[in-house]
C-alpha cells in the first residue's frame, strides 16, 4: 500500500500525532488461542505446554529467523507474505509525514507547515549530530597520535583497560557482533555475566588512594572558604565527587514530624445513616482525611479512590470498635453510602476561611514562629560546608491521591513514627534526639549515600529519602554529571544509530527487538520501562509494551495507548520506517495476544547493558536529555533574536517548543487553558478600552485634534460595545472598593501593632467616596459621550506618551497570549528543567541580553546556580 509520498510507502518519522484522531482502519487484530480453524492445538503440542515466551526464549532463541519451525502451511504462508520483501526495504528515509496545524500550534495560513520545516530541520540536525560524533573522534584520534583511541572513556581513572571492556562491542563485516556470544542466549542465561561486571566496575574506582587524599585537602579548603565567605564553584572541579565516598563529615538535626491529631469539637460527628457517632480517635482521624476533601469532586467521585478509602477505614473500624450513638450503643458502619461526612467538611472549611481572614501581621507572626521552629533542621553541615536539606518534613497522615489512574488512590497513608526513621549521620557528629518517648529505628554512617533520613511508606513498599536542597553542592553536581553525560553521548550517536538501524533486519530475533526498541527510544522518547509488582500500578515503558498496548495501522503508523510514568495515559500515533512497522508485525504474531510482551526477548537492563558497550553509564534515560539538549542547541546556534524582551523571549519559547515537539515532550491541555487564555485577552481589552479612554481626554483638551487625526483614530473598537463597556466600568469601580478596603485594613493593622488607636468606620465610608466618584464619573460619561481630561497639566503631548506607554503594554499582552496559546500542547517546562541543559539557557540569556529571571524562577535559578556562574555567552553543549 502505497501513501503517496514515497513508491514503497516509507515516510521520514520523529513527529508523532498525539491525541490524533483513531478512525477505523484496517489493523493487525489479535489472533485467539482457540481451535477456530481446527489447526491451532498443533501450537499447543509443539511447545509442550509452554507459553509462547518460554517456548521461543529456550527453544528457538538461538536460531535464526529464517530456519525458525513453522507449525503449519498457513502459519507458512503468513509469515511468508510479511517477511518475504523485509531484506529489500531500504533503511534510508526522504518523506516526512503529515500533521494537522492544529497538532503542533501552527497558523493555519502558513506558506510552508511548521511540521514540515521540523521534519526538515530534525534531519539536518541529526547529521549535524553525526558529523560532530565524527570530528570529535577524530580529533581525539588526532591527539593520541594517530593510535586507535578507545570508544568510550571515563573521565575518572579505572584499574580496567576500556579496550577489553569494549570487546563485546566489535561487529563482523555481517553485522553480527562475534564476540558477544550470549547475544542469542535467552535473557535468563545473560543475568550473571551483567551482576559480575557491575561489581567490578562499582569497586574499580575503590582502588584509588590518591582520590581520597584529594578530597580530604579540598574539604580543608572548603572550610576556609566558609569562613571567608566565599564562594564554592565546585562545577571548576569536575573530579570531585567522582568516587563512591560522598562525604567525609556530615551533622544534621533529624526530622520534623507533624503534629499530633487534634480530635473534633464534640459537636462535629460523623453521620451514619441519619445518626451522628462517635468515633474512636484513630478512626476519628481517618474520618477526617476524607470528610475535609470533599470539595475535591476529582477525587471523592472517583469510584476507586471511594472503594479504596472505605476498606481502610472499615478496617481501623473493626479494630476500633466502630461508632456510639448518643446513648453509648453500638453503630456498625458497614455502608459507605450511608456515610455523611458534610458535618466534618464544613468544620474544615469554616476553620479554613478563619485562617484565611487572619490579619496579615498575625499570618507573619504564625509563619515566623514556625520559620523559627524549624529552622535547626533547615541547613545541616556536610563536610563542613553549610548546605541546605531538602524534604526535612515529615509527610503527614492522610488519603493517598497518587497520579493519573493509580489503583491504590484513596488508601489511607499511615503516621510514620520514629521507630521507622532512619537517620544517617558521622560517626563523629552527635545523632539527633527523637521525639520525647520515643527512638529512632537505626543509626547509619553510610559515606556512600547522599540521604540523612529514611523511612518506608506504607502505600506502595517505597523508601522516602530526606536528601539535600536543590540548590545544595550535591544536587547540582548530580545535575551537573547528568547533563555531561548527554553531551558525552554526542561522541558516539552516530555509531549507535547506524547500528540499530542495521540491527532492524538482524537474523537473530534478540538484536531485532533491541534494534526496534532503541530505534523508539531514540525517535520518540518512549522511557525504557521496568517490571512492576501485581499490586503496583500498570505502568509501562518500551521494554514492558504489552500486545494491547500498541496499535499497527498500515502502512506505517504505529499508535501506542499505556499508562506511563506516574500512571498517567500515553497516547501517541507515530509514523515509523517501514523496517520497524515490519518488526513490530511480527513480535505481535500469533500465538500472541493480550498481557503477552511486545519485546518478550529483552529487559531493560539487557538494553542498557548493551548500551553501556558504547559509552560508561550511557542508559536509555541519557537519550531523553541529549535529543532535547542537542536539538536545542543547534536550533539556538542559528537563531537571531531582536526586539523587546517579550519579544525575545518568545522567541526562546518557540525554540523551546520544537524542541518539545521534535523530542515528543507534550502534554494534553488543561482544563483552565480555555479560562486562562479568556482572562489574557479581557486585560487586554482593558488596555484598549483605557487607550480610547485617553484619546478621548485628548480631545477635551483640543478639540481641533479630531480633525488632524481624523475620526476613525477616536473611535472604539468594533469588540467593545456598550455593553461590555458598562460591564469593565463596573468592574473598574468594584476593583477600585477592595483596593481602598485592603488599604484601610493593612493601615489598621500597623496602627494596632504600633500600639496607636485604630480608625474608626467612618474613614472607610470617607475613602469609598473615590469609588462613588468614578462610578458617577462613567455615569456621566455615558450620557454625555465626552470625557473630560485627567492628570495635572494635561496636554495633548502628555495623552499621546501615556497611549503609546499602554500600546506596548498591550503588545507585550498578545506576545504572551499567543505564547500560551501555542504552547498548550507542549511541556515547555518538562524540557526547560529535566531534559534541556540549562547552560544553554544562560547562553541564549546572555547572548540576547534577556534577565535569567524570564526564563527561571527564584527556586530554579537556586537550582541551576551552577549553570548560571560556569558559562558565558560562547558556551556550546
Amino acid at each position: 500500500m502505497n501513501n503517496g509520498n514515497s513508491p514503497n510507502g516509507d515516510v521520514d518519522p520523529g513527529v508523532s500525532i498525539r491525541n490524533g484522531p483513531v478512525e477505523e482502519m484496517d489493523v493487525d487484530t489479535p489472533q485467539v488461542n482457540g481451535n477456530t480453524n481446527g489447526k491451532r492445538k498443533s501450537r499447543g503440542s509443539l511447545t509442550n505446554g509452554k507459553s509462547y515466551k518460554e517456548a521461543s526464549s529456550s527453544e528457538e532463541d538461538d536460531k535464526p529467523l529464517s530456519k525458525r519451525r513453522r507449525t503449519s502451511q498457513q502459519a507458512k504462508k503468513a509469515q511468508a507474505n510479511s517477511d518475504s520483501d523485509l531484506d529489500d526495504v531500504p533503511l534510508a528515509v526522504t518523506k516526512p509525514p503529515k500533521a494537522t496545524a492544529a497538532q503542533i500550534g501552527e497558523s493555519s495560513d502558513s506558506d510552508t507547515p511548521l511540521t514540515a520545516k521540523l521534519i526538515k530541520e530534525k534531519k539536518v540536525i541529526e547529521k549535524a549530530a553525526e558529523k560532530e560524533a565524527r570530528t570529535i573522534r577524530n580529533q581525539e584520534k588526532k591527539a593520541t597520535g594517530g593510535k586507535r583511541k578507545q570508544a568510550v572513556k571515563e573521565e575518572s581513572d579505572d584499574d580496567v583497560p576500556l579496550a577489553k571492556k569494549k570487546a563485546p562491542a566489535r561487529k563482523a563485516a555481517n553485522g553480527v557482533k562475534k564476540d558477544e556470544s550470549d547475544s542469542d542466549a535467552p535473557i535468563i542465561k545473560k543475568k550473571q555475566p551483567v551482576k559480575t561486571k557491575v561489581k567490578a566496575e562499582s569497586t574499580a574506582p575503590a582502588k584509588k588512594g590518591k582520590g581520597k587524599v584529594k578530597k580530604e585537602e579540598e574539604t580543608e579548603q572548603d572550610r576556609e572558604a566558609e569562613e571567608e565567605e566565599d564562594e564554592y564553584r565546585w562545577w571548576e572541579d569536575p573530579t570531585k565527587g567522582d568516587g563512591t565516598k560522598k562525604w567525609t563529615t556530615l551533622e544534621h538535626n533529624g526530622v520534623v514530624f507533624p503534629p499530633e491529631y487534634e480530635p473534633l469539637p464534640s459537636h462535629v460527628k460523623l453521620i451514619y445513616d441519619g445518626i451522628p457517632v462517635t468515633l474512636h480517635k484513630d478512626a476519628e482521624e481517618v474520618a477526617t482525611f476524607y470528610g475535609s476533601m470533599l470539595n475535591s469532586t476529582h477525587n471523592v467521585e472517583n469510584p476507586t479512590f471511594n472503594k479504596n478509602f472505605f476498606e481502610d477505614f472499615t478496617a481501623i473500624l473493626d479494630k476500633t470498635g466502630h461508632g456510639k450513638d448518643k446513648n453509648g450503643n453500638t453503630v456498625k458502619i458497614k455502608s459507605f453510602e450511608k456515610c455523611n461526612f458534610k458535618p466534618i467538611f464544613e468544620y474544615f472549611d469554616a476553620e479554613r476561611a478563619k485562617k484565611k481572614a487572619l490579619p496579615a501581621a498575625e499570618k507573619k507572626a504564625l509563619k515566623a514562629a514556625k520559620d523559627e521552629a524549624e529552622a535547626p533542621y533547615m541547613y545541616c553541615m556536610w563536610d563542613g560546608r553549610k548546605q541546605k536539606v531538602g524534604n526535612f518534613r515529615v509527610e503527614p497522615p492522610g488519603l493517598f491521591r497518587g497520579r493519573g489512574e493509580h489503583p491504590k488512590t484513596g488508601k489511607v497513608k499511615k503516621r510514620v513514627l520514629p521507630e521507622q526513621v532512619t537517620i544517617n549521620i558521622g560517626k563523629e557528629a552527635k545523632v539527633p534526639e527523637p521525639p520525647a518517648g520515643h527512638q529512632w529505628k537505626e543509626i547509619k554512617h553510610d559515606q556512600e549515600g547522599t540521604w540523612l533520613a529514611m523511612w518506608q511508606e506504607n502505600i506502595n513498599g517505597a523508601y522516602k529519602y530526606v536528601m539535600l536542597a536543590a540548590n545544595s553542592d550535591i544536587k547540582g553536581q548530580s545535575d551537573y554529571k547528568k547533563f555531561e553525560k548527554a553531551r558525552e553521548l554526542k561522541k558516539h550517536i552516530d555509531r549507535i544509530r547506524k547500528d540499530y538501524q542495521r540491527d532492524l533486519k538482524s537474523e537473530k530475533m534478540v538484536d531485532r527487538q533491541r534494534a526496534t526498541a532503541i530505534y523508539l527510544i531514540d525517535q520518540f522518547a518512549l522511557r525504557a520501562g521496568n517490571e512492576k509488582g501485581e499490586d503496583e500500578a500498570d505502568t509501562v515503558g518500551c521494554c514492558s509494551l504489552k500486545f494491547q498496548h500498541v496499535t499497527l495501522k498500515p502502512p506505517n503508523t504505529v499508535i501506542f495507548d499505556f499508562l506511563g510514568k506516574d500512571s498517567i495515559r500515553f497516547y501517541d500515533e507515530v509514523k515509523v520506517d517501514q523496517q520497524v512497522f515490519k518488526n513490530l508485525k511480527i513480535f505481535k504474531k500469533a500465538p500472541k495476544g493480550e498481557n503477552d510482551d511486545i519485546f518478550d526477548r529483552l529487559t531493560t537492563s539487557a538494553l542498557n547493558k548493551h548500551l553501556n558497550s558504547y559509552m560508561p553509564g550511557l542508559t536509555a534515560k541519557v537519550f531523553r536529555t541529549y535529543n532535547a539538549s542537542w536539538t536545542m542547541a543547534r536550533l539556538l546556534k542559528e537563531m537571531k533574536s531582536s526586539g523587546t524582551i517579550a519579544e525575545k523571549v518568545k522567541d526562546y519559547n518557540n525554540a523551546n517548543r520544537e524542541v518539545a515537539i521534535l523530542c515528543n515532550h507534550k502534554r494534553t491541555v488543561t482544563a483552565s487553558h480555555a479560562n486562562s487564555i479568556e482572562k489574557m485577552q479581557e486585560k487586554i481589552n482593558g488596555l484598549r478600552y483605557q487607550v480610547w479612554r485617553t484619546k478621548q481626554m485628548m480631545i477635551d483638551v483640543d478639540s481641533k485634534i479630531k480633525k488632524k487625526k481624523g475620526a476613525e483614530y477616536f473611535e472604539l473598537p468594533e469588540e467593545l460595545d456598550q455593553d461590555w463597556v458598562k460591564a469593565h466600568q463596573e468592574s473598574l469601580v468594584e476593583e477600585k472598593r477592595q483596593q481602598i478596603r485592603k488599604k484601610f485594613e493593612k493601615d489598621n493593622e500597623k496602627l494596632k501593632a504600633e500600639g496607636e488607636k485604630e480608625m474608626k468606620p467612618k474613614e472607610l465610608e470617607e475613602r469609598l467616596e473615590v469609588a462613588d466618584e468614578l462610578e458617577a464619573k462613567f455615569k456621566k460619561e455615558n450620557k454625555t459621550g465626552k470625557v473630560e481630561a485627567e492628570g495635572k497639566g494635561p496636554t495633548v503631548e502628555k495623552f499621546e506618551a501615556q497611549i503609546d506607554k499602554l500600546n506596548q503594554r498591550i503588545e507585550n499582552m498578545r506576545i504572551q497570549m499567543e505564547d500560551k496559546e501555542d504552547n498548550k500542547e507542549v511541556a515547555l517546562g518538562t524540557s526547560k528543567i529535566n531534559y534541556i541543559d540549562p547552560r544553554l539557557t544562560v547562553v541564549f540569556s546572555k547572548k540576547f541580553n534577556v534577565p535569567i529571571e524570564k526564563f527561571f524562577s527564584k527556586t530554579l535559578r537556586e537550582k541551576f546556580d551552577w549553570a548560571i556562574k560556569s558559562v558565558d555567552e560562547n558556551w556550546e553543549f
